[in-house]
């Protein structure tokens, strides 16, 4: 991977992190046209910067995660993470076997489109509009909304997420935001997990040239997920989840086309 990908992939995933899109099915295809999807530094890469595009939800919700006043909060995003820990460590090859085939992937993005498209009219009378009104219970089966995301590479933990939390009453906006507090110690778990990995397996795989590839590559993604965030919210208000659902069949028709040509 070189300096130009790297930044690339980056965009990309700072754009996709938080939309219901897949950023994970982009940058798999992403990579897969670039031809360094099979190098063991492409997929550290692509999870470390996720971590830095989840940043900028601290950054923009610091009051959120800086008050210790409250300690419900940070008592939810533990619940709510549980499941995706305990599949996340059962899954792990299947994950990467599945990360390896893109035809599946866009399979996915495919049909998670379809299920956008009428994701507005199944959930019409939300009860809960706000993060302090989340239970636990609610917590917990959002987590559990959140392990699809995991078992389905292209599915999106963001549209996983929130739509389990639709599904437990949230609205549009309340379980967006929720969804964003809890890709922070998702992604800061798998993170960690990945770098040990990489290092216990492969420690050749890191060197200076190379971490500065991953913090310039966090950087980017960072800065501009922070963007992505505001438009996110301000169009979630006011359009829904169609213009994604029609997004995700129309890239996954494409990519599917593009696989059977023997093009990907």
């Amino acid at each position: 991977m070189n300096t130009v990908q790297a930044i690339i992939i980056a965009i990309i995933e700072g754009i996709t992190e938080f939309l219901p899109i897949s950023s994970t099915g982009h940058m798999a295809i992403t990579s897969a046209f670039m031809g360094i999807h099979t190098d063991p530094f492409t997929k550290l890469f692509e999870i470390v910067i996720q971590f830095g595009a989840i940043l900028s939800v601290v950054v923009l919700y610091w009051k959120k995660f800086i008050n210790f006043k409250s300690f419900s909060f940070y008592i939810k995003l533990i619940i709510a993470i549980i499941p995706a820990l305990v599949f996340g460590a059962l899954l792990k090859s299947y994950i990467a076997s599945i990360l390896e085939k893109p035809f599946v992937i866009a399979m996915v993005l495919l049909l998670g489109g379809v299920v956008l498209l009428f994701v507005d009219k199944w959930f019409v009378n939300p009860k809960v509009f706000r993060e302090e009104d989340i239970n636990n219970k609610q917590a917990l089966a959002i987590g559990g909304y959140q392990v699809l995301s995991i078992m389905f590479p292209g599915l999106s933990r963001s549209a996983a997420t929130i739509i389990g939390g639709m599904q437990q009453g949230l609205s549009r906006e309340s379980a967006a935001e929720f969804s964003f507090f809890l890709a922070v110690p998702t992604m800061m778990a798998a993170t960690v997990k990945s770098i040990y990995d990489i290092y216990k397996e492969s420690p050749e795989v890191m060197n200076t040239e190379r971490i500065h590839i991953l913090l310039l590559g966090s950087i980017v993604a960072f800065i501009v997920a922070i963007l992505a965030i505001k438009f996110f919210i301000t169009f979630l208000q006011k359009n829904g989840f169609r213009m994604f659902g029609i997004y995700r069949i129309v890239i996954g028709v494409i990519l599917i086309a593009l696989i059977m040509m023997g093009k990907l």
